[in-house]
Formats: structure tokens, C-alpha cells, sequence
């Protein structure tokens, strides 16, 4: 396997990726992989490094900019707060890591889809929302409201969204209403929620009940299958 950091742009902003791929890797299916709220952390790079061992190139996209890393609530909503208030910034960030992956030799340009956590999950389906040319876009316990302002491009991208049924921070009505949203743009959707299950399921640190951030290896597991399948659907 081979792994390593890639620096593209967005404007002024430089970003420097975690790619990974297999040695013979060539015209691969390649994963965006984008972090949660703390920056571009050590479980989305070893996601990365899981989906070179199957064959695809993981590419774990620094939506921050300098591979900036987080080490508290605060620095992470500092950090988070201004993209989640301009998604039209948001969306050319996420563009450019989508043109650093097309131009790479051994990804296949035709064939890439985008997965996130948390605040990832929201930044990918806002890269479905932008018409991006993706197979398609897995969500895991990611927020679901849309953008206020900016308007959808057809959503070309079929869309998989992991949810735990318990989320304090994507209520019911969230879900619904993104549900209804999807049907509206004639998306190709699915939304697998799992019972007694909170936010950030995905992620063996985390242990805050009060916070609403809690491991589920069950679900974590389901999802990990779920989102497999969906790759596989989307690249064959």
C-alpha cells in the first residue's frame, strides 16, 4: 500500500489531503472521505488506508485547510462554524478536493463517490446538492438540513444516509423533512436508521451520553456493511 499527504487549493486556502492506495492501484474507484467537526483526524486517514486494502483509493479531504487539527469543543466549532454559515464556500472547498482526486493517475475520473461523518456527512450530501459527478455520497450520522439561500443542482449522485435513531442532533423532523427534500429532487435515497442509537456511532471514542455522542458497535458494524454494499452497487 501506499499512502500520502496531496496539497491542492481553494483560493488562498491550501489543503493538504491523506491518499491511499494499493502499489498496483490503476484507473481505481476512488472515496472521499470527509472528517468530522475536529478536522482532518486519524479515523478518516485510516478509513482511507481500510478502503485501499479493497481495492478502491481513499482520499481524506482536508476541508479545514493545513491539515488543522482540533483539540477542543471550542477550537472545533471555531473552526466548523464559519463553513456551516457560508455552504457556498463550503461546496468550492469540497470542489477542490473533488478536482485534486480527478487529476490523480490512478483514479479512474468517472468513477468516485464521497463519504462523511458528522459534520462530513453533511458535506457530502451538500456535494450531492451541487450536482457534483459522483457515483455516490454515504452519510454517517450527518446532519441533514440543507443549505438556506443556494440552490440544488439535479442530484445525479445516489445517496446513503446512516442515522441513529436517537440523534439529539438530527431530530425526527429533520430526517423527514430531508427525506421529503430527496423525493422532491427525484434522488436516487436511502435512509438506514438504527434503534437506540445516538450520534457519532461510527467512532469508538466516543462515550458522552449528556453530549448525545455514543459508540454503537452494532451499528457501526450494520453501517459499515450497508456502506460497502452501496460502493459496490455504485462502482460496478
Amino acid at each position: 500500500m501506499q499512502t500520502q499527504e496531496i496539497t491542492y487549493r481553494d483560493g488562498s486556502v491550501e489543503c493538504i489531503g491523506y491518499v491511499a492506495f494499493s502499489d498496483d492501484a490503476s484507473d481505481a474507484p476512488a472515496v472521499l472521505l470527509a472528517h468530522d467537526w475536529s478536522g482532518r483526524n486519524e479515523f478518516v486517514c485510516n478509513k482511507a488506508r481500510v478502503l485501499a486494502e479493497l481495492g478502491y483509493v481513499g482520499f481524506a479531504m482536508d476541508i479545514y485547510g493545513g491539515a488543522w487539527l482540533g483539540s477542543s469543543p471550542e477550537e472545533n466549532t471555531a473552526m466548523m462554524q464559519p463553513l456551516m454559515e457560508d455552504r457556498a464556500a463550503l461546496r468550492n472547498r469540497l470542489q477542490a478536493a473533488l478536482t485534486a482526486a480527478q487529476g490523480m493517475d490512478v483514479v479512474d475520473s468517472q468513477r468516485i463517490a464521497a463519504m462523511g461523518y458528522c459534520f462530513g456527512g453533511l458535506c457530502v450530501l451538500d456535494m450531492a446538492r451541487a450536482g457534483a459527478p459522483l457515483r455516490g455520497v454515504i452519510s454517517n450520522h450527518g446532519l441533514l438540513i440543507p443549505a438556506d439561500g443556494i440552490a440544488s443542482a439535479p442530484i445525479e449522485a445516489k445517496v446513503l444516509v446512516l442515522h441513529g435513531q436517537i440523534d439529539p442532533m438530527v431530530p425526527p423532523e429533520q430526517v423527514q423533512a430531508f427525506e421529503d427534500e430527496m423525493t422532491e429532487a427525484g434522488a436516487d435515497w436511502q435512509v438506514h436508521a438504527y434503534g437506540n442509537t445516538y450520534h457519532a456511532f461510527t467512532n469508538p471514542e466516543a462515550n458522552d451520553v449528556d453530549f448525545g455522542t455514543v459508540y454503537n458497535a452494532d451499528a457501526d458494524r450494520r453501517a459499515w456493511e450497508s456502506t460497502l454494499s452501496f460502493l459496490r452497487e455504485c462502482f460496478d
